[in-house]
C-alpha cells in the first residue's frame, strides 16, 4: 500500500514526510516540534483499505516516533491532537486499535523495491538495516506460513487430502523456523520493539491521553508477535488450547489484529476437530503426519524461546544490571514482551501447552 495515497498526496503530505524522514528526526530529536507545527487534517479523502492502512500505518510510526524520541525515561505522556484525533478516527474505520501493531509494522510495511522484487520497508525507525532486517525477516516468516494455512480449508471427510495439507503444514513450519534464524544469523536488533506499548509499561503506567479524543489516559499493548495470525491459526488447526493467562493473552492479542484476521481464527476454532477425526480414522500415517506437525510447531516454539533468551532477555538484564540502555533495549522492561506479556513465561507455556495435543 506504499502509494495507495498517492492521489491525494498533497493533502497527507505532512504526514507522509514525516513518516518517510523518521529515523533522521528521532535520532535529531526534532520530531516532536514538527508534529507541534503540524495541522489537524480531516481523514475524509481517505477511501479505499489501502488508503487507511497505509494511513495507520504513517500515524502509528510517528506516534511511537514522538511517544520515545526522548528515550525511555522521557516519554511524552500526551498525544497532540494533529497526531491524536485523525489516528484514531483512522483505527476506529479500520477496526484496529490507535497504536502501532504487528499487522502495521509488518504485515502492511513492504514494498517492492526494484523490477527483481527485492524488498524495503515503507517506514521505519533508527537501526538502519539490522532495524530493516528486522522487519523484513518478520515478514518473510508470515509469507513461509501462508502455504500451511490451506489446511484449515481441507474436508475432513477425505483422509488423503487432511494428510496432504497436515505435510504442507509441517514444511511451512519448518520453513519458518529457518527463516527465523536468519534475523539471529545476522545479529539483527529488536528495533526498539520495547517501546511499543503503553499498557503494562512502568515508564507509562497510566497509558497515553490522546487529545481531542479523551481527557483520560488510554491503555493499549503494543506490536508483538504474539498477534500473529498464522500462529494462531495453526493453533486452531490443531486443537491447541493455551490455557490460563496465557490464553487469556493470544485472545486479547486478537484485538489488534484485522479484523478479517480475527474472523478467519474465530472459523477455524469453530471447525469440527481435525484431532478428533485422525482419532477416528486409526490410521498410523494420518497419525504420524497430526503429530510430525505438532512437533514442528513446538520446535519452532522452542527455537523463539532461545532466540528470546538471548537477543532479547539477556540483553535487557545486562543494561538494568550496568544502568546503560539505549532506545533498543528498555532496561525497566526487563523480561517483558511488547504486547506486555512476561515474555519467557509466557513462551515456555506456550510451547509446553504444543506439546500436549500429540496422539
Amino acid at each position: 500500500c506504499a502509494h495507495a495515497v498517492d492521489s491525494h498526496l498533497d493533502h497527507y503530505r505532512a504526514w507522509m514526510e514525516l513518516a518517510n524522514d523518521l529515523p533522521n528526526l528521532i535520532e535529531s530529536r526534532k520530531l516532536r516540534d514538527l508534529v507541534h507545527k503540524m495541522p489537524v487534517l480531516s481523514t475524509h479523502l481517505l477511501n479505499s483499505p489501502q488508503e487507511l492502512r497505509l494511513a495507520h500505518l504513517a500515524l502509528g510510526f510517528i506516534t511511537m516516533g514522538y511517544v520515545w524520541q526522548e528515550g525511555q525515561h522521557a516519554p511524552a505522556k500526551i498525544l497532540p491532537r494533529a497526531l491524536a484525533v485523525p489516528y484514531w478516527v483512522v483505527s476506529r474505520r479500520l477496526g484496529l486499535p490507535a497504536v502501532l501493531t504487528y499487522a502495521d509494522s509488518v504485515l502492511s510495511n513492504w514494498k517492492l523495491r526494484d523490477p527483481s522484487k527485492n524488498m524495503d520497508l515503507v517506514i521505519s525507525l533508527p537501526g538502519g538495516g539490522s532495524c530493516r532486517g528486522f522487519f523484513l525477516v518478520s515478514l518473510l516468516v508470515e509469507m513461509a506460513a501462508s502455504s500451511g494455512i490451506k489446511v484449515g480449508i481441507v474436508s475432513c471427510s477425505d483422509p488423503a487430502s487432511v494428510n496432504r495439507g497436515l505435510l504442507d503444514l509441517t514444511a511451512s513450519l519448518k520453513k519458518m523456523k529457518e527463516i527465523f534464524k536468519l534475523m539471529h544469523r545476522k545479529k539483527l536488533t529488536v528495533c526498539g520493539l520495547y517501546y511499543f506499548r503503553w499498557r503494562d509499561n512502568p515508564m507509562l503506567p497510566e497509558g497515553l491521553v490522546y487529545e481531542g479524543v479523551s481527557n483520560e489516559p488510554v491503555l493499549l499493548s503494543g506490536g508483538s508477535a504474539a498477534q500473529s495470525t498464522a500462529i494462531q491459526c495453526f493453533d486452531a488447526l490443531l486443537g491447541i488450547q493455551h490455557d490460563n493467562e496465557s490464553g487469556a493473552f493470544l485472545t486479547r492479542m486478537r484485538d489488534y489484529m484485522p479484523p478479517a484476521h480475527r474472523q478467519l481464527i474465530e472459523t477455524l476454532s469453530d471447525c469440527p476437530s481435525l484431532r478428533d477425526f485422525i482419532l477416528s480414522c486409526a490410521n498410523p500415517d494420518l497419525k504420524q503426519a497430526f503429530n510430525d506437525c505438532v512437533l514442528a510447531l513446538e520446535d519452532l516454539r522452542t527455537y523463539h524461546v532461545s532466540a528470546v533468551t538471548k537477543y532479547i532477555v539477556v540483553p535487557a538484564n545486562r543494561a538494568q544490571e550496568t544502568g546503560h540502555s539505549d532506545r533498543g533495549a528498555g532496561d525497566k522492561l526487563d523480561a517483558t514482551g511488547t504486547g506486555g506479556s512476561s515474555l519467557l513465561v509466557f513462551l515456555k507455556s506456550v510451547r509446553d501447552t504444543t506439546r500436549k495435543v500429540l496422539i
